[in-house]
């Protein structure tokens, strides 16, 4: 008999642990983000871009920590940009996207329509990185955005669990490790493969029709493995590998959505494909 009691505690510090290395430590206090460059509600859609693009943070990200680099790179390509906070805990700054997904969702719908509203948009595109590029499909499925939404990029996008390198796998051998992650980072909990979240969401396809889909992952994950499974199946889905763009690329679960150009360049193809052009290892340089 393991003594449960005793390694309960650590298991889910180390868990809780490796989520936060997916995130950037917060460098600034995300009550909301920048109100000049990213998030100016006075931005109008250009004939060239017409959907604004909301920038949808992973988990313990936030509006702006997450966004320091593809905010600025999508803002200089002619983009009306935004980003939102969501899945907050009482009690837990800065660090987001750890309540219910599902109600996640729901503040992600009452953002896209403020967005909508102001910009005079029939349509948005949504970018996201990991839980940022699931949750929205919560969003497209269930909550009538697939009428307001044009495409979901997902960089790193757990879209059927995160197994975090195999360590939720342990979780059986802690009785009581899933229910106390369950009732303190329901976020947490309904990203594990099975959950009840995940089952609901994927029931019947992963994708809904008039959305365009692109995933982009990295072998190198470390948190949505295997990596594999960001993939969608569906009839309007783009999947995406960053090693066959560039097999230079070492970016891993953080990196592809923090800082990784090469995939910035696949994001704004999967935006605009009429003029995409083709992304390589010269493209971290664009």
């Amino acid at each position: 008999m393991l003594p449960w009691k005793r390694v309960l505690r650590p298991l889910t510090a180390l868990l809780l642990a490796a989520a936060v290395a997916t995130v950037p430590a917060a460098t600034a206090h995300a009550s909301s983000a920048p109100s000049t460059g990213w998030n100016d509600y006075s931005c109008r859609p250009s004939a060239a871009h017409p959907r604004p693009v909301v920038l949808v943070h992973g988990t313990l990200g936030n509006s702006v920590d997450n966004w320091l680099s593809l905010a600025p790179y999508l803002e200089d390509r002619g983009y009306c940009v935004f980003s939102l906070d969501y899945g907050r805990l009482d009690g837990v700054p800065v660090f987001y996207g750890l309540g219910p997904i599902d109600k996640s969702a729901e503040q992600l719908a009452a953002f896209v329509d403020k967005v909508l509203a102001a910009t005079g948009a029939a349509r948005a595109d949504l970018v996201g990185h990991s839980q940022g590029g699931m949750m929205p499909r919560y969003y497209l499925r269930f909550l009538g955005g697939a009428a307001k939404v044009n495409a979901l990029v997902g960089l790193a996008p757990d879209n059927h669990g995160a197994t975090l390198s195999g360590l939720t796998n342990l979780l059986p051998y802690f009785p009581g490790a899933s229910d106390l992650i369950k009732a303190t980072t329901p976020g947490l909990a309904d990203q594990m493969p099975g959950s009840d979240f995940l089952t609901k969401l994927n029931a019947g396809g992963d994708t809904v029709p008039g959305v365009h889909y692109t995933v982009i992952a990295t072998k190198y994950d470390e948190v949505a493995t295997p990596w594999q499974s960001q993939y969608l199946s569906g009839s309007d889905v783009h999947n995406v590998l960053l090693q066959d763009l560039c097999s230079l690329d070492l970016s891993e679960h953080v990196a592809i959505g923090l800082f990784d150009r090469i995939a910035f360049h696949e994001v704004a193809n999967a935006l605009d494909p009429a003029h995409a052009t083709a992304t390589t290892c010269a493209s971290a340089f664009s």
